[in-house]
């Protein structure tokens, strides 16, 4: 697995980490068993992950719980990222979405992330977060200064309850306020080579400013594993239904791009979804992308992992680039 920097931390990590936005169990993917869920973190790290993200609006919590059960005795042998600034326990904020029975407020305010981070530490059976990420930015109907967020992140960090600063699902002009209010060591976006907007905006100022430029839902929820095809049954839930490839007439196209690679999975050994991370790591300057990729599974992760290991030939990435953007 390669390693890489995070930011301008001096933390390193591995370049493909797990996300355990799944392991939840809520609406967006549907039930899962906490057993395995412990299992695969255990799992990542056996293959060289190091790198493990949560957040407290997994589950309501409980994504941070199975990944505090996980941890225990074993906490230095992770870099951990935790989100903040979703509440579902208060009515102060914006509304940023009504699920589970629950409306889930935005609000990145110090007092309310005073409240969140001893939460998330507590869920978490730990005393610290390498990396505290803003999950959401404010909305006008309740505004928050970027400088009062990054004052509260700043202080933490000097406490040592966090050691780098992140923010995700952002807009180019929410990253340069936050540059502009202290050191932000790394972005989160959704990014995959069929969803390239955020990279195309922000690949640019993350070089500028020595920022990881982490992807979330690199294979795009699953569809890019090449294991989809017309016909195959597919667990719907919420976080797959915003995912158009799945659709009977965009499914076709994914199935193009699988048997078009064979050849290019051949000559490396791997598989598409091992494929489609390499690639994904090799995007940016070609050494300031993390790739997150979702597990619930042993067999998953074992899955993922090889990508990390996998250099493509320039010419190969420009070929897949170009394939991509062909259907997409």
């Amino acid at each position: 697995m390669k390693q890489m920097k995070i930011g301008k931390s001096g933390i390193e990590a591995s370049a493909v980490g797990m996300g355990a936005w799944a392991i939840g169990g809520d609406s967006n993917w549907g039930p899962s068993d906490d057993s395995e869920s412990v299992r695969t973190i255990h799992r990542a790290r056996e293959l060289g992950i190091t790198l493990l993200d949560t957040a407290p609006a997994y589950g309501l919590g409980h994504s941070e719980e199975v990944v505090g059960k996980a941890l225990e005795g074993r906490r230095q042998d992770y870099i951990l990222s935790t989100k903040c600034g979703l509440r579902w326990d208060t009515v102060e904020g914006a509304l940023h979405m009504e699920r589970d029975g629950v409306r889930l407020m935005r609000n990145n305010s110090a007092a309310s992330l005073t409240v969140e981070i001893e939460q998330s530490l507590k869920r978490l059976k730990t005393d610290y977060i390498d990396i505290y990420i803003v999950h959401w930015q404010c909305l006008p109907e309740f505004p928050v200064p970027v400088s009062e967020t990054m004052g509260f992140l700043l202080k933490a960090k000097k406490e040592g309850k966090i050691r780098a600063i992140g923010a995700s699902n952002l807009s180019t002009e929410n990253l340069k306020d936050y540059i502009k209010h202290g050191q932000i060591d790394l972005i989160q976006e959704k990014y995959s080579m069929l969803d390239r907007a955020k990279g195309e905006e922000f690949f640019g100022l993350c070089n500028t400013h020595g920022i990881t430029f982490q992807c979330y839902s690199p294979l795009e929820r699953g569809v890019l594993t090449g294991k989809y095809k017309p016909g195959t049954p597919v667990n719907m839930a919420r976080a797959k239904s915003n995912i158009k490839w799945y659709q009977p007439e965009f499914l076709p196209r994914i199935v193009e791009l699988t048997d078009k690679w064979a050849p290019l999975c051949k000559k490396y050994g791997c598989t598409m979804t091992n494929l489609v991370v390499a690639w994904t790591a090799a995007q940016g300057n070609g050494s300031n992308v993390n790739v997150m990729v979702g597990a619930r599974t042993s067999a998953q992760v074992e899955e993922n992992v090889k990508g990390g290991g996998i250099t493509l030939e320039a010419g190969d990435i420009a070929s897949m680039r170009k394939d991509a953007e062909s259907i997409s």
